[in-house]
């Protein structure tokens, strides 16, 4: 291995170094912030225990009706800001509020790296349900050239979007005086992070940078490109350009009277199966027509051709990949038994995505040769060892 990285992803050194998967899903303690209570139950098991036995979710709607209440105007501007991307999530809660609730979404895109056409198709389906939607595609050449650093020095390219799928819609939200931001589920709460931020109807600036953006601020991940990639220099870009990477200030939010994103999840008990027959019946959303590298599902995340990446290097970084996600879910939501779970595991967890892997390269200017090198600098020792030549995880689930 010839490549050399740094040290700008901050949740890796904080993983324990004992491996331990939860006795009633398929997630194990590598996933950053999660918590094992002494029966060896996972925060996000935890957590739908929680919902299902002391959440009264009446009380949650009617929580949710007192705040749309408040923000909701009368003449016929737009009251809240939904980031969507057409999928099923974003599709069902920009409805809800819409159709159910009586209140006038604007919907806004980050546009992912490179559209499928399944994605786009979706999106178009969600608008002509009766949206206005704003797309934001960043610079393109810049853009690339970002995915790459996140992909060397997080061990996620996809990270590059994440910045401004996080950070845009609050820029719009104090351009266009729209103080209501909504998403759809809490992901500490969701999938299993830290029980400390579970149940709260919303979450402030201040975590994003822990809890989304790896512990490094677009600044300082731009700063140790220029100073150290010979391919990203301040040629590449324009002041504007930098914007929409990283959130408006804490002392701009304020002033705009945003308390952070909100989530739908709070206030609606949070299935995505469910949101996914949502939308087919009420936005004309269609799945992938074959199943997503990775896992059996073939319904989410699915308007990024690169989006397989970053579940593989997820699965590199902490043995835990895109199968994982889907069944930990389904077996909370009581869908599958954690035996079915497991079985999936086995056949589907830690799949190559093959299907775009040549515009992977592509996108990101790299050879193959240099993508596995960077693949390999992310797997802990703690975590993987060659088996007859061939890399294998050492404590797989059972």
């Amino acid at each position: 291995m010839t490549f050399q990285r740094g040290n700008l992803e901050r949740q890796v050194p904080n993983l324990p170094k004992e491996v331990k998967w939860c006795k009633r899903c398929v997630i194990s303690n590598q996933r950053p912030r999660i918590f094992f209570n002494e029966e060896g139950i996972c925060s996000g098991c935890q957590n739908t225990d929680y919902k299902n036995n002391d959440v009264d979710w009446d009380q949650r709607e009617q929580e949710l009706v007192q705040l749309l209440d408040k923000h909701r105007r009368n003449d016929g501007y737009w009251d809240v800001i939904v980031p969507s991307s057409g999928g099923k999530d974003s599709g069902f809660v920009a409805h809800q509020l819409r159709y159910k609730y009586g209140m006038n979404p604007l919907t806004v895109t980050w546009a992912p790296l490179a559209y499928t056409d399944i994605g786009w198709q979706n999106l178009q389906s969600n608008i002509n349900t009766g949206f206005t939607n704003m797309l934001c595609t960043p610079n393109g050449r810049f853009q690339r050239k970002l995915a790459r650093l996140c992909f060397e020095e997080l061990g996620d390219a996809f990270h590059v979007f994440v910045m401004g799928q996080v950070s845009y819609p609050f820029h719009l939200a104090v351009k266009l005086g729209i103080p209501l931001v909504f998403y759809g589920e809490n992901g500490e709460a969701e999938y299993a992070g830290d029980p400390n931020f579970a149940d709260k109807p919303y979450k402030p600036s201040e975590e994003w940078v822990n809890q989304h953006f790896k512990g490094v601020t677009f600044r300082e991940l731009l700063e140790y490109g220029l100073k150290n990639k010979d391919y990203l220099s301040e040629d590449d870009y324009a002041q504007s350009d930098l914007i929409f990477y990283e959130p408006p200030s804490v002392a701009e939010l304020e002033k705009a009277g945003i308390l952070g994103k909100h989530f739908f999840s709070y206030y609606h008990k949070w299935i995505p199966q469910e949101n996914y027959y949502y939308c087919v019946e009420n936005t004309a959303f269609k799945p992938n027509p074959m199943r997503t590298e990775g896992t059996y599902s073939k319904y989410a995340s699915l308007d990024d051709k690169m989006d397989g990446f970053h579940y593989y290097l997820r699965y590199i970084k902490f043995g835990l990949g895109r199968c994982m996600e889907d069944a930990t879910h389904e077996i909370r939501d009581g869908h599958l038994t954690r035996e079915e779970g497991i079985a999936l595991m086995k056949r589907y967890e830690g799949e190559f995505p093959q299907r775009y892997f040549k515009e992977f390269l592509e996108y990101l200017d790299i050879t193959e040769e240099h993508f596995w090198d960077v693949v390999d600098s992310w797997r802990a020792e703690h975590l993987w060892h060659k088996v007859e030549g061939e890399w294998k995880l050492k404590y797989p689930v059972e």
